[in-house]
């Protein structure tokens, strides 16, 4: 147990990004966030004012989860060559793998406003910039980077055609040229 005991803001974000995935990001609304989180709908409104707030709260809240989990993992791994891209690598498959409520927060942050996807842009492109100063091999890491964002994208918008060992064996590959180092 970490001691840690959720703010409002955090309950609401989380309450948020559950609800948009059981009922769809159009049907989201701020009552039954709030009925969710437990909180007050005023304790809801003084964190975000409007629903347009809280959805990008939603989707700050995703890229902040994303890169906190990103530089875990790549520590975990001693700085060793391809450790971020590995990273990344993981963390998006298991993203794949399982019902994440924080990517039904993006998309129901894009339906509100699709200018919340400039931050998403922004991280996308920071991140990949990052992949590429450490990777040797840029094509490499442009295929595996392009691959990634592929079933990340198939299962945000509900498309993923693969079959499980379809998408294991493209990660499996994908992580063995990273631990090469030459990805």
């Amino acid at each position: 147990m970490s001691g840690h005991r959720p703010s409002s803001r955090e309950k609401i974000l989380a309450a948020a990004a559950e609800l948009a995935e059981a009922v769809g990001p159009g049907n989201l609304s701020l009552d039954a966030v709030a009925q969710k989180a437990g909180v007050s709908k005023g304790g809801l409104l003084y964190n975000f004012p409007t629903k347009a707030k809280l959805m990008q709260g939603l989707v700050e809240e995703y890229l902040k989860n994303f890169e906190q989990g990103l530089a875990a993992r790549a520590s975990g791994d001693n700085n060793r060559p391809g450790s971020s891209l590995a990273a990344y690598i993981e963390l998006s498959a298991e993203e794949c793998r399982y019902n994440q409520p924080s990517a039904a927060g993006v998309l129901a942050a894009l339906t509100e406003d699709p200018d919340f996807l400039n931050p998403v842009r922004d991280f996308k492109r920071q991140l990949l910039d990052r992949l590429k100063a450490e990777s040797p091999d840029t094509a490499k890491l442009m295929v595996a980077f392009l691959v990634i964002e592929g079933l990340r994208s198939m299962k945000l918008f509900d498309m993923d055609i693969l079959h499980e060992d379809e998408r294991n064996m493209a990660i499996s590959y994908l992580l063995d040229e990273a631990a090469r180092g030459s990805t």
